[in-house]
């Protein structure tokens, strides 16, 4: 009897089923996974290079670092908030507050103040910003 040496082959993997799983899991977090960029609030600022002086001065909303609101110097209770805005502004055109906040006004206050100004029909509200010379590169 002769026996023949049996050749010891080399073990391979299948990719295929490997490749098809990634696959699977890429179309699963493409599908399941949103591109939307919270749409809920817009705020337009003006377009300067560094800062300039804002024309829309007549309708000012400003808050203060306690909370308090005023609206062209008088102050204001946030529930009445809607409908003051709306008084302001009915049978105008240009619908944009200029809307002034202290820097430690917490986040909150100011997002409830953007949702009022929108349920009173607003369509603009820009925030202006003080010019800080001693940030300002090569200066």
């Amino acid at each position: 009897m002769q026996f023949r040496e049996k050749r010891a082959s080399k073990p391979i993997i299948n990719l295929t089923p490997l490749v098809d799983m990634l696959f699977l899991i890429l179309v699963f977090f493409l599908v399941t996974s949103s591109f939307i960029e919270q749409p809920n609030i817009k705020l337009e600022l003006p377009s300067t290079k560094y800062a300039s002086a804002s024309k829309i001065e007549e309708r000012v909303l400003t808050i203060s670092a306690d909370g308090k609101l005023f609206f062209q110097n008088i102050p204001v209770d946030r529930k009445e908030l809607i409908s003051v805005l709306k008084n302001a502004f009915s049978g105008q055109d240009d619908k944009t507050l200029v809307l002034r906040a202290d820097k430690k006004v917490p986040y909150g206050v100011i997002v409830d103040v953007m949702d009022a100004a929108k349920g009173a029909g607003l369509k603009r509200i820009v925030a202006p910003t003080v010019l800080d010379s001693e940030n300002i590169p090569g200066s």
